[in-house]
């Protein structure tokens, strides 16, 4: 074996765990993999010999091309993410792959990191979800130890905010029910959505997130469960998170956010949930992960 197939399969060792790191930073599968394939182009251009912790080194100059990448992103102020055309139906062409990485990762998760600041979201994932030490965050921010420290506070503070009490208390029966409604909406069961709904609930949303034709606003658990069910592609994209401060649920796409389902729980029911979609609305949103998605 020569030099450079050596250099390439030492490399392959480490590109699930390069991927892992990649696709926290960036919330892309497809992005994900071009940071990796760029890091190997760089490390094919400098070879092994130049390296002498080859994890470390790899590791460094990924998380410096995704820097990078964040930043020309938010540079960019890139358009809100738009959404394909409604489904009217279940079956959907949502690939199966794209959905298996984002839970893998946590939509929620997801969705917190990218409300960010590029340096924030390096800071955040390096030492907060792969334990890289400060003294190594802070040469791949290029920012000192104790600015590298404050970034990734801050980070910290805006994933998983100053504790997860909900008004009222009661927040794992909250949890409890929301889940059961996101997965009678995933699962398409219409008697199971018609048990976790109240008889009265009401839904309101946004038009922007309806097929052309479906009112902003729906009432009683039977025209409730119908509704819901007309979105059901979208709901495999859906996680629970805590929605300005109660358990409620994130829609994202690709990892982008394209909703958010602001829920009322009255004991072991669903009474009202809104469906925010305006792209003003939703930067008003507070989003954070509940403990025990990370």
């Amino acid at each position: 074996m020569d030099v450079q197939d050596d250099l390439a399969r030492r490399f392959e060792e480490q590109r699930g765990r390069l991927r892992a790191v990649a696709h926290r930073m960036l919330g892309s599968p497809d992005e994900a993999d071009d940071a990796v394939q760029e890091t190997w182009l760089r490390l094919s251009r400098t070879g092994a010999e130049e390296v002498t912790n080859l994890p470390g080194w790899l590791t460094t100059v990924l998380s410096r091309v995704c820097l990078d990448l964040l930043r020309a992103r938010a540079a960019r102020r890139e358009e809100p993410y738009e959404p394909p055309a409604p489904e009217s139906s279940g079956a959907g062409n949502v690939p199966e792959e794209e959905a298996v990485l984002a839970d893998s990762v946590g939509l929620a998760l997801l969705v917190v990191l990218d409300r960010l600041t590029p340096a924030e979201r390096v800071a955040f994932v390096l030492h907060d979800l792969f334990a890289m030490p400060f003294e190594e965050v802070s040469r791949v921010v290029d920012r000192s130890l104790p600015a590298a420290k404050k970034l990734a506070s801050r980070a910290r503070h805006k994933v998983r905010g100053g504790g997860n009490a909900v008004p009222g208390g009661g927040l794992d029966r909250r949890r409890r029910v929301v889940e059961a409604f996101l997965a009678a909406a995933r699962g398409g069961d219409t008697a199971a959505l018609l048990a976790v709904l109240a008889p009265e609930v009401v839904r309101h949303a946004d038009p922007a997130v309806l097929p052309p034709g479906v009112p902003s606003e729906l009432r009683g658990a039977r025209a409730v469960a119908e509704g819901t069910l007309l979105l059901r592609d979208r709901s495999r994209f859906g996680a629970v998170a805590l929605v300005d401060g109660a358990p409620g649920i994130v829609v994202a796409p690709g990892g982008r956010l394209l909703c958010v389902l602001r829920v009322v729980v009255d004991g072991e029911r669903v009474a009202s949930y809104e469906v925010i979609a305006d792209a003003r609305r939703l930067a008003a949103v507070e989003v954070r992960v509940l403990e025990g998605v990370m």
